[in-house]
């Protein structure tokens, strides 16, 4: 998949999220399986792999860059990022065996992983 099919997938899924109660969350995540064949945009080319999802004003946002004041950073497969996003993996499960890293406030990570469970 590439990863601009894969923003399209979270953008989709977003538009049911409910984000009422949550003030601020800027999450990056790094994809660590994606190389530059993947990339549709040229821009992207220097960080294949990273986008950042940020909830702000009762609104998310995901767009295809580095996020310099983010909360925490996730670094994962894509395969494993769309199991996690589709319900089919669990976020602590992944992190407790090594499929998933956080870099930064491990909270805003849990934070992140019950808004995708609602």
């Amino acid at each position: 998949m590439k990863l601009s099919e894969l923003l399209e997938m979270l953008r989709k899924q977003a538009k049911s999220i409910d984000v009422s109660g949550c003030d601020f969350l800027a999450v990056q995540f790094n994809m660590k399986d994606i190389d530059k064949s993947d990339i549709d945009n040229p821009d992207q080319q220097k960080n294949p792999g990273v986008f950042y999802i940020e909830v702000k004003d009762n609104k998310i946002s995901i767009e295809p860059y580095e996020y310099n004041d983010r909360n925490c950073s996730i670094t994962m497969k894509m395969t494993d990022f769309i199991k996690m996003m589709n319900g089919k993996l669990d976020a602590v499960a992944a992190f407790t065996v090594g499929k998933l890293k956080v870099d930064g406030d491990i909270s805003k990570a849990i934070e992140f992983s019950k808004l995708i469970k609602k």
